[in-house]
């Protein structure tokens, strides 16, 4: 008698391979989604390293106030309005930075996405080999990754097992039957075999079809993307040194659907004057190269056709546009309008282009997909305070929501409860 081939033995092994690969998968995926959080919902105020508009997120977790518990992280998120005025620790960091965190509804931003968070801040801190004080890297780290990795080790040793244990079932099979003298058929070559190319067919199909998914959601998104401009242009110096304002260079955003980039007259206006980079703080460019402020200064007068020494002969109708290179792009089908969000809606420059402030090369912060924006939508509010005088007028007509906060029925309005997720919104 011929014993059946053990096919749900390799059946078997197939689900332990999986499980462990996926294991994995989630756990580098959860890092990687800890990173994306933090910078679209953290980093237009907090930098792991240093404080900015708040405070340096790394080594919070860690010192005695959280004393490594998210959950007490999770609590001041989900409830700043009240803890800003009731908890001393909150009221010290509001004296200290001048300004309040948003406030982020349990359902927009989860406990497990805040864990997530910290995780990845943990790593940044590895990487950097920088230690903070305090509970040690195991005690600090979110639990959900250290359950993660766990689960990942033990769901590969026990697929090794597995393994282990066929091979020896084999042979033993093996020695049974050549003992009892049972005639076996030759072993039919793997790639012969049909429930190894099974085994092999499913897990090609799940894993190819994951990175193709992933590859197909990420077209046209240039999340990071920083192309070298013709001039080395500083924010960091301009917008956050010398204060200069955003509108001032793209004051077109506050009245218009594009922010334009501005004219080399613009420029001119400041730079007729300034023709030395001497004061400020030393440039480099993104690979760490050291940058000559004045030579930057000279290439604008090369396109202005400004002569320093001969300042009064300029003619500036004969100045020639700068060919900067475009860093954010929206698909053709999709409307944005800068003065609906920065007039109206009053939002910041930085929450959707990071603190540019800070920035030397401009690089795009945000992913500007769908998601990101309807997510936006969702959870901010809008500023419908105004009165016969002052504040914002352009939602005066939204009577029924201006009575519910004054009846105490709704505390806020979002984007969304103004239609702010109607498809027609963005595409029309």
């Amino acid at each position: 008698m011929i014993p059946p081939k053990p096919i749900m033995q390799k059946l078997t092994l197939t689900l332990l391979f999986l499980f462990s690969f996926f294991s994995f998968k989630i756990y580098a995926q959860d890092a990687a989604a800890g990173k994306a959080i933090f910078q679209s919902k953290c980093a237009s105020c907090h930098n792991v390293f240093k404080p900015t508009t708040g405070p340096a997120l790394g080594g919070v977790l860690e010192n005695d106030y959280y004393a490594g518990d998210i959950k007490k992280v999770a609590n001041w998120v989900h409830n700043v309005n009240k803890l800003v005025s009731s908890d001393p620790h909150y009221v010290a960091l509001k004296q200290q930075y001048g300004s309040l965190m948003t406030q982020f509804d349990p359902a927009s931003l989860p406990e497990k996405d805040i864990a997530a968070i910290f995780g990845y801040i943990g790593q940044e801190f590895a990487n950097a080999g920088k230690k903070p004080e305090g509970p040690t890297d195991q005690q600090g780290a979110p639990e959900s990754n250290q359950n993660a990795v766990i689960f990942g080790v033990i769901s590969l040793i026990l697929a090794i097992i597995a393994l282990i244990l066929m091979q020896v079932n084999s042979n033993l099979k093996k020695m049974s039957d050549d003992a009892e003298g049972i005639q076996r058929p030759d072993p039919v070559p793997f790639y012969r075999n049909k429930v190894y190319i099974t085994m092999v067919s499913v897990v090609f199909f799940i894993v190819g079809g994951f990175y193709v998914t992933k590859g197909a959601i990420g077209l046209q998104r240039q999340k990071g993307y920083e192309p070298k401009q013709p001039i080395f242009y500083s924010h960091k110096v301009h917008a956050g040194i010398n204060q200069i304002s955003c509108l001032y260079c793209h004051g077109n955003a506050w009245e218009s659907k594009s922010a334009a980039i501005p004219s080399v007259n613009v420029c001119m206006n400041c730079h007729k004057n300034i023709n030395e980079y001497t004061k400020g703080p030393k440039l480099y460019d993104s690979n760490g190269d050291e940058i000559d402020g004045t030579t930057q200064i000279q290439k604008l007068y090369e396109y202005a056709g400004f002569d320093p020494k001969n300042a009064n002969a300029w003619d500036a109708s004969k100045a020639k546009p700068i060919a900067w290179e475009r860093i954010h792009n929206l698909p053709d089908h999709v409307y944005f309008n800068h003065s609906q969000h920065v007039r109206a809606g009053k939002v910041q420059c930085q929450t959707c282009h990071g603190e540019i402030n800070t920035m030397d090369e401009v690089k795009q912060f945000s992913e500007l997909s769908m998601g990101w924006c309807i997510n936006c939508h969702r959870q901010t509010k809008v500023d419908f305070n105004y009165d016969d005088k002052s504040g914002n007028k352009f939602y005066s007509i939204y009577e029924k929501f201006h009575n519910d906060i004054k009846a105490g029925k709704m505390d806020s309005v979002t984007v969304k409860d103004i239609g702010g997720l109607e498809c027609q919104k963005c595409h029309y």
